[in-house]
Order: structure tokens, then C-alpha cells, then sequence
């Protein structure tokens, strides 16, 4: 049986289920790195506060950090990481099709890790500009450090992709 997800067919919940779930082994990956190695990662109240921001009409901030803490910053941050993770893997299940996650195994890493990959341009282009830190970091003390703990953290959310992926196989085995 071969199982396909289009436009045409409901894609949400599959979005829902991987990307939550990715996002979840990126958010347990950077609690694991912060424990061991004490590898400090995003604050999600800082996403929270620019999204609260543009109600405002603040788009870019110098940096930040130096803007006014807003009531529920954390909750939004959160809240739209979550929802950022669920839009990524909607466009990966868009862009390769859900028969991805029938292919081998070693195929079926190679895709997730290069997906995870390819998601660090969205901190990269979009998120460091808007908080003030430059294009790829490049304002901040150290960017080189900024970029190297932004890609970590983005394939733990590739290899999220595959543990998702492996668990969904064995859940649907006739997959």
C-alpha cells in the first residue's frame, strides 16, 4: 500500500504530528545540551516579543534584548516555534511527498538531515535581522558561535524528522 499526501489531500495532521514532533526532539536536544555542556538556546520569549512587536509596527529591533519585555512574549514565542516546526514539515511533506517516509532508512535520514539543514536559513536570513543581530549573526560578539549552535539545533530538528519517521513506520507498518 502506498500512502501519498498532496495539496488535494488532507496534509495538516501528518504536518501536525511530524512537526510536532520534530520540534519536540529539537526542544529535548537543546534542554540535553544545555544540561551537559551548558550550551545556552534561543529564548523563545525573544520570538514572542518581536511577534508582539509587529502589532505595534516594530519589524527590527537594536537588538532585542534592549527592547521592553511584553506581557504573554513567552506563551506567543513558544507557541510560534511550535507552529513553525508544524509549517516546515508541511512544506517538506509538499516538496518530497509522504512517501519519503517509506524509503530506506539510510535515504529516509539523508532527507530529514538535509531538511534540517536547509531550515537554519530561516534564523539565518529572517530571524537574526529582525532581532538586531545581522544577517546569519554576523552583529553579534561571536557570529560564528551564533551560526554553529543555530545549525546544531536545526538538525536536531532533521534528525526529529527521522525519529518521527521511524516511529510513524512502526505505527503503520503496511506503509
Amino acid at each position: 500500500m502506498t500512502y501519498q499526501i498532496s495539496w488535494s489531500q488532507p496534509l495538516w495532521g501528518e504536518a501536525a504530528v511530524l512537526g510536532v514532533g520534530a520540534t519536540l526532539f529539537m526542544d529535548t536536544v537543546a534542554l540535553l545540551r544545555h544540561r551537559f555542556w551548558a550550551v545556552p538556546s534561543l529564548d523563545y520569549a525573544l520570538v514572542g516579543r518581536w511577534a508582539l512587536g509587529l502589532l505595534r509596527g516594530q519589524i527590527i529591533h537594536h537588538p532585542i534584548q534592549a527592547s521592553a519585555s511584553l506581557r504573554g512574549e513567552t506563551s506567543v514565542g513558544w507557541t510560534l516555534h511550535y507552529l513553525i516546526g508544524i509549517g516546515f514539515a508541511a512544506l517538506w511533506l509538499w516538496v518530497v511527498g509522504a512517501e519519503w517516509i517509506a524509503l530506506p532508512a539510510a535515504t529516509l535520514f539523508g532527507a530529514a538531515m538535509m531538511m534540517g539543514a536547509v531550515t537554519v536559513l530561516a534564523p539565518y536570513l529572517f530571524l537574526h535581522p529582525v532581532f538586531g543581530f545581522g544577517l546569519a549573526a554576523r552583529h553579534t560578539p561571536n557570529p560564528a558561535l551564533v551560526r554553529w549552535r543555530s545549525f546544531v539545533a536545526h538538525l536536531s530538528f532533521g534528525l526529529g524528522l527521522f525519529v518521527v519517521a521511524q516511529i510513524w513506520r512502526m505505527i503503520h507498518p503496511s506503509m
